[in-house]
């Protein structure tokens, strides 16, 4: 090469060339290839070897890289990958990168856009089944992800007044998400997991509560009662109010008291939440 081009020119034309989809000919042609250094000098900035040549040299590298973006992905989406198989799930991959390549030291946050992404894909196999499933997976990274946040503690709910609670206000943990699907897809996980059998995977409403509790990662299938009613604590509803408004809906079968003292204190030993917020007086 007549000149040095420099270590950052270098640089960004080496990511051009990684980050294109087509072949080390239409990498080292592409725009952002040649912003950088022009393709006519491109064959010099990596040397051929004794067996390679230069550009699949090149190709090494930019194989690798699709390579770690597919196992960073899989790490966050292991049913989803499951249900696609391996060669779907690297077309996949392939794909999404290219809309959304890693930009970041770490590729922790990789898949966060990935599946609003699916949801675009109208040629992807089952794709609203697809779409529910990375949504579930992605929910788990995060609450995985959340900050640490200590539960209250039985002695901490017996302390509250009996006339408090109508009004009081229960705030969730910060790994703690709330979702609703229409595939049983937490099933699916559970199987994927768990090497539990597969569900079928006909369209079926499910409500699912994700949240993290002494280090582990959980996920509880609710009833819509149970779902709504949790529903409205975690969006910052009295107490009271949001009782009222489970009991007086009309579902089949009805709801007991008794099944609302069961959930309360299911959701308590589980740890869902982190304080009591009680009201003024006089409030």
């Amino acid at each position: 090469m007549a000149t040095d081009p420099g270590l950052e020119r270098i640089q960004r034309w080496m990511q051009a060339c990684i980050l294109n989809q087509g072949t080390a000919e239409e990498a080292i042609a592409s725009e952002p290839a040649r912003s950088a250094i022009p393709t006519e000098q491109a064959r010099e900035v990596v040397l051929p070897s004794k067996t390679l040549t230069a550009l699949e040299r090149l190709d090494v590298y930019r194989d690798m890289y699709l390579l770690r973006m597919e196992e960073a992905l899989s790490i966050d989406y292991p049913s989803l990958k499951h249900f696609l198989g391996e060669d779907e799930f690297m077309r996949l991959v392939a794909r999404y990168v290219e809309v959304y390549p890693s930009r970041s030291y770490t590729l922790n946050r990789l898949g966060d856009h990935f599946p609003d992404f699916v949801a675009t894909l109208d040629d992807l196999p089952r794709k609203d089944l697809c779409h529910e499933l990375a949504r579930l997976e992605y929910a788990l990274t995060c609450v995985f992800d959340a900050a640490e946040t200590p539960s209250l503690t039985a002695e901490a709910v017996r302390a509250v007044p009996p006339e408090a609670w109508e009004t009081a206000r229960l705030k969730p943990i910060e790994a703690f998400r709330l979702l609703e699907f229409r595939y049983p897809v937490s099933r699916y996980v559970g199987a994927v997991d768990k090497e539990n059998p597969f569900p079928r995977l006909a369209a079926k409403r499910t409500w699912v509560v994700a949240y993290r509790y002494k280090y582990g990662l959980h996920r509880i299938e609710l009833t819509q009662p149970s779902f709504e009613l949790l529903s409205a604590l975690a969006s910052g509803r009295a107490v009271g109010d949001a009782i009222v408004s489970v009991l007086t809906r009309k579902w089949r079968p009805a709801v007991k008291q008794s099944q609302l003292f069961e959930w309360f204190r299911d959701w308590m030993a589980e740890g869902f939440f982190q304080a009591v917020e009680l009201a003024e007086p006089g409030v």
